[in-house]
């Protein structure tokens, strides 16, 4: 099952960013592991997921993305 949440690029502080979920939680993420044009401020949305095994987990993925690009995006 996937879950996906909301977030925002609070800070940049050194080599990581601190990004805000809207329950108020901070997770601190490395740079090099964002969008190349993140930004303070910028919007993202986390997927979270469990899976048996790394393969299992990777075709969850591209699934989801998969659907992501062929559905209509929604008004957030």
């Amino acid at each position: 099952m996937n879950k996906f949440l909301k977030a925002v690029i609070d800070r940049f502080e050194g080599e990581s960013a601190v990004i805000k979920l809207e329950d108020g939680q901070e997770i601190i993420w490395p740079k090099n592991d964002l969008p190349e044009d993140a930004k303070e401020g910028s919007a993202l949305r986390l997927s979270v997921s469990t899976s048996q095994s790394d393969e299992e987990e990777r075709t969850k993925l591209a699934k989801t993305l998969l659907n992501e690009i062929l559905q209509p995006k929604k008004d957030e």
